[in-house]
């Protein structure tokens, strides 16, 4: 089972090819699911109304299962598939790559713009950070109050993140947990008494 993927640290924006005077400006963003996708394409739309073409590609998933290249009317194949073939090359998932075109006049054929959207999208993803991440789920955790001690010693010795806790009579926690860990922090949970706790993905 995966319990890591690759994907960009944080967005890269307007990366530059000048291409027969055509302009290609290119963007790539770190996203978790397609809602993601809309917004990034409304924000670029309207930062660049005039441009000619909005093509992008993107993949999210573990395995990046999820996937699309779109050419917005560009001969078919010659954008979306290009830029999509970077994110491959580079084995990167949750990641949205665009690149606007702004047309100069020239035309550049079917290979010519194979090349030019590959090349604004790998140079987009050269200047990018790419890192690797651990998958995470949440738990929660109920208790009795008292136990608090030995909860939060079980889970900073897995490294997790709490985001709530609430201290009442029956304490209650929410963490996030790294997956490789998920059955080593269960048995343990399971093996105290007054506690109850569930996972969510």
């Amino acid at each position: 089972m995966t319990f890591e993927y690759k994907t960009i640290e944080k967005p890269v924006e307007n990366v530059l090819l000048k291409e027969k005077g055509s302009k290609f400006i290119g963007f790539a963003y770190p996203a978790n699911n397609e809602g993601e996708l809309k917004n990034v394409l409304e924000e670029i739309k309207a930062e660049h109304p005039k441009a000619t073409h909005h093509c992008y590609a993107f993949r999210i998933g573990l395995n990046g299962e999820n996937y699309r290249a779109n050419d917005d009317g560009e001969p078919s194949g010659s954008a979306g598939l290009p830029i999509y073939n970077q994110l491959l090359a580079n084995e990167i998932t949750n990641v949205i790559v665009l690149v606007v075109r702004y047309y100069g006049g020239t035309k550049l054929g079917v290979s010519g713009l194979v090349k030019a959207y590959k090349e604004c999208a790998k140079l987009t993803l050269d200047e990018a950070k790419i890192v690797v991440k651990e998958l995470e789920i949440e738990i929660e955790i109920q208790f009795n109050f008292n136990q608090q001690n030995i909860i939060f010693t079980l889970l900073s010795k897995f490294d997790a993140k709490i985001i709530n806790f609430d201290s009442q009579e029956k304490a209650s926690i929410i963490a996030k947990i790294k997956l490789k860990h998920q059955d080593e922090i269960a048995e343990s949970l399971k093996n105290m008494q007054f506690v109850d706790y569930k996972l969510s993905g």
